[in-house]
């Protein structure tokens, strides 16, 4: 069995499953993203032509709203109603002939607002003085609603369904007296016929398949289309923030449009099948198209893939019989070009075998020899310490203190500078200022009295790490660049102190030599932030100190910036200051 798959193996049967593979990975891919993008539009339009209904719904309703509102206003600004109160509020008792004229105003609200069963209005201290009898405002209604009602200040305050009839509405409007410092004058009470905010006469996008809820502040159920839907589950609709809801195992799209008047709710449910009625047409259109294209692959894709591999057949018989009776060319006969090509490239190399041969012999044996040379040139640093351990000790058997002196510092110098395989690149600050003064030691051989040295370091700075001749490139530029021109005896002044922000060493570096004039001062801090900058003296001022700012960004990092690794500053025949930070809190090693 094993044996036969094997065979099926082929380039051919590998090019035609991979190109098929592809192709319905492609296809299924575009088929879903097709119809995931064509159903979201279409889902998208009809919520679009929904959330349309609901604000035209809305206007509908706020345009009611609005109505009872401009008419309650008049009344509740009318000359005659407010005279009328202010004598109320001032103590006066209103007459019974004052209280008759009082029908031809409030009759008013409901004759040009529709819907309005009635109009009540009622005194400062809740007695009512239209109708006429004696019943009070809080016997209608509650005092959370009449305190909500004076904190409304004036508005027109809706409240919801009647609790002594469950057919009307309920709204209240403080009358605020307009000579009286806006003084709560009275109360106009309202009464509208649910009838008025029927829903049954909206339809929208789904040909009236909607069911439409407006729900009140306080969770009632105000007005529905629909009796399947209870209070309940009215008020759960209203406080959810999903777009897709299940209702009675059906499901629904949900748009809410809230009222800026009275802050009701309405919403608007429409079956998700009434939407995407027309998905399954372009479900079963994607498949066949798919379907299609699949089979029109499959017999382009063995074409192409019989094309390609019969040539690639007939080379690997070439090869075979190159493997084991020589190599021999391989005949062109494909009339693809990039065939051709392969069959070219494969003669070309059997052409240039023995060449390559016998060049692979020759670099084998050029490389024994380089590799025995480089062995041979190869010097132990122990020879160098041991000559001069040698050479001090015939120094001061010569009594040749001095000199011996030089010799130990030069030995202990190139010990702490040559870095062996198992040396580490951080030392410490106190290892690294015995460095330098070792170094100084030597070039005052060079300078005698001429050179004099400062080095001024507190102890508890001497176990701060940092990476190995960080220090000293400053210290050999100062006596190098400032001090070897200069005439007469020079300073250089070495001081660690903690820097201002307390996390880092400040090292100075401090010459009375030639200094720089402020060209070559501004590019040498230039270089110190760009790799590019070409510094004109001839004795490349600078390389050691832009090379010592580039360690410092490799080992620190994050910890310090380009602007506070390396400072300079400098004054021509007056000397040169290099300030540089070093961080206690270290870096990578």
């Amino acid at each position: 069995m094993w044996p036969k798959l094997a065979k099926l193996n082929s380039l051919r049967n590998q090019m035609l499953f991979g190109f098929l593979f592809v192709m319905i990975a492609i296809l299924t891919f575009v088929g879903a993203i097709t119809f995931d993008s064509v159903s979201t539009m279409l889902k998208n339009n009809a919520a679009k032509h929904i959330q349309q209904t609901a604000v035209q719904a809305n206007g509908r309703l706020e345009g009611i709203l609005e109505q009872v509102d401009s008419h309650t206003t008049l009344v509740a600004t009318n000359a005659y109603v407010q005279q009328l109160l202010l004598k109320v509020r001032n103590g006066g008792e209103a007459l019974l002939t004052e209280r008759q004229a009082l029908p031809a105003i409030m009759n008013t609200i409901p004759l040009f607002a529709s819907g309005v069963r009635s109009v009540e209005l009622y005194t400062h201290d809740l007695k009512r003085l239209f109708p006429l009898n004696n019943v009070r405002l809080d016997e209608k209604v509650s005092e959370k609603w009449i305190r909500k009602t004076t904190e409304g200040k004036g508005g027109l305050v809706w409240f919801g369904i009647d609790p002594a009839d469950a057919s009307a509405l309920i709204a209240i409007r403080q009358v605020s007296l307009l000579h009286q410092n806006f003084a709560t004058g009275g109360y106009l009470l309202v009464r509208i016929d649910r009838k008025a905010f029927a829903l049954d006469s909206l339809q929208g996008e789904a040909n009236g398949q909607e069911t439409m809820l407006l729900v009140g502040t306080e969770g009632q159920l105000l007005a529905s289309n629909t009796e399947s839907v209870n209070e309940e589950e009215a008020l759960s609709l209203a406080a959810t923030d999903r777009e897709t809801v299940h209702l009675h195992d059906r499901t629904y799209v949900m748009v809410k449009q809230q009222s800026a008047v009275t802050g009701w709710t309405l919403l608007i449910l429409t079956p998700v099948h009434a939407i995407t009625e027309g998905i399954s047409v372009l479900r079963t259109t994607i498949v066949v198209s798919a379907a299609i294209g699949t089979v029109l692959f499959i017999l382009l894709s063995l074409l192409l893939s019989t094309v390609i591999s019969r040539p690639i057949l007939r080379l690997i018989k070439t090869m075979r019989g190159a493997r084991l009776g020589g190599l021999k060319p391989a005949e062109i006969v494909s009339s693809t070009i990039e065939i051709n090509e392969l069959n070219h490239t494969y003669n070309k190399m059997v052409e240039d075998i023995n060449g390559l041969i016998r060049l692979v012999y020759e670099k084998e044996l050029l490389q024994s020899r380089s590799e025995l040379k480089a062995l041979q040139a190869q010097i132990n640093p122990h020879f160098l310490y041991n000559t001069l351990e040698a050479l001090y000790w015939s120094l001061q058997e010569k009594e040749e203190e001095e000199l011996a002196d030089f010799v130990v510092a030069m030995s202990d110098l190139f010990r702490y500078t040559i870095t062996g395989p198992n040396k580490a690149e951080w030392v410490t600050l106190r290892d690294e200022l015995d460095h330098i003064e070792k170094y100084l030691l030597i070039m005052k051989l060079r300078f005698g009295g001429r050179l004099r040295w400062v080095i001024d370091c507190p102890v508890e700075f001497g176990s701060a790490k940092l990476p190995k001749l960080l220090i000293q490139p400053f210290v050999e530029n100062a006596i190098l660049h400032g001090f070897e021109s200069k005439i007469g005896p020079g300073t250089v002044s070495l001081t660690v102190e903690l820097a201002d922000d307390g996390e880092s060493l400040l090292v100075t570096v401090e010459d009375d030599g030639a200094g720089m004039d402020e060209e070559t001062l501004g590019l040498l801090r230039e270089s110190l932030v760009s790799d590019n900058i070409q510094l004109p003296s001839t004795k490349k001022t600078g390389m050691g100190i832009t090379n010592v700012e580039r360690r410092m960004r490799l080992f620190y990092g994050d910890n310090l910036t380009v602007t506070d690794a390396v400072t300079i500053d400098s004054v021509k025949d007056q000397g040169t200051i290099v300030r540089i930070r070093i961080p206690l809190a270290g870096g990578t090693e």
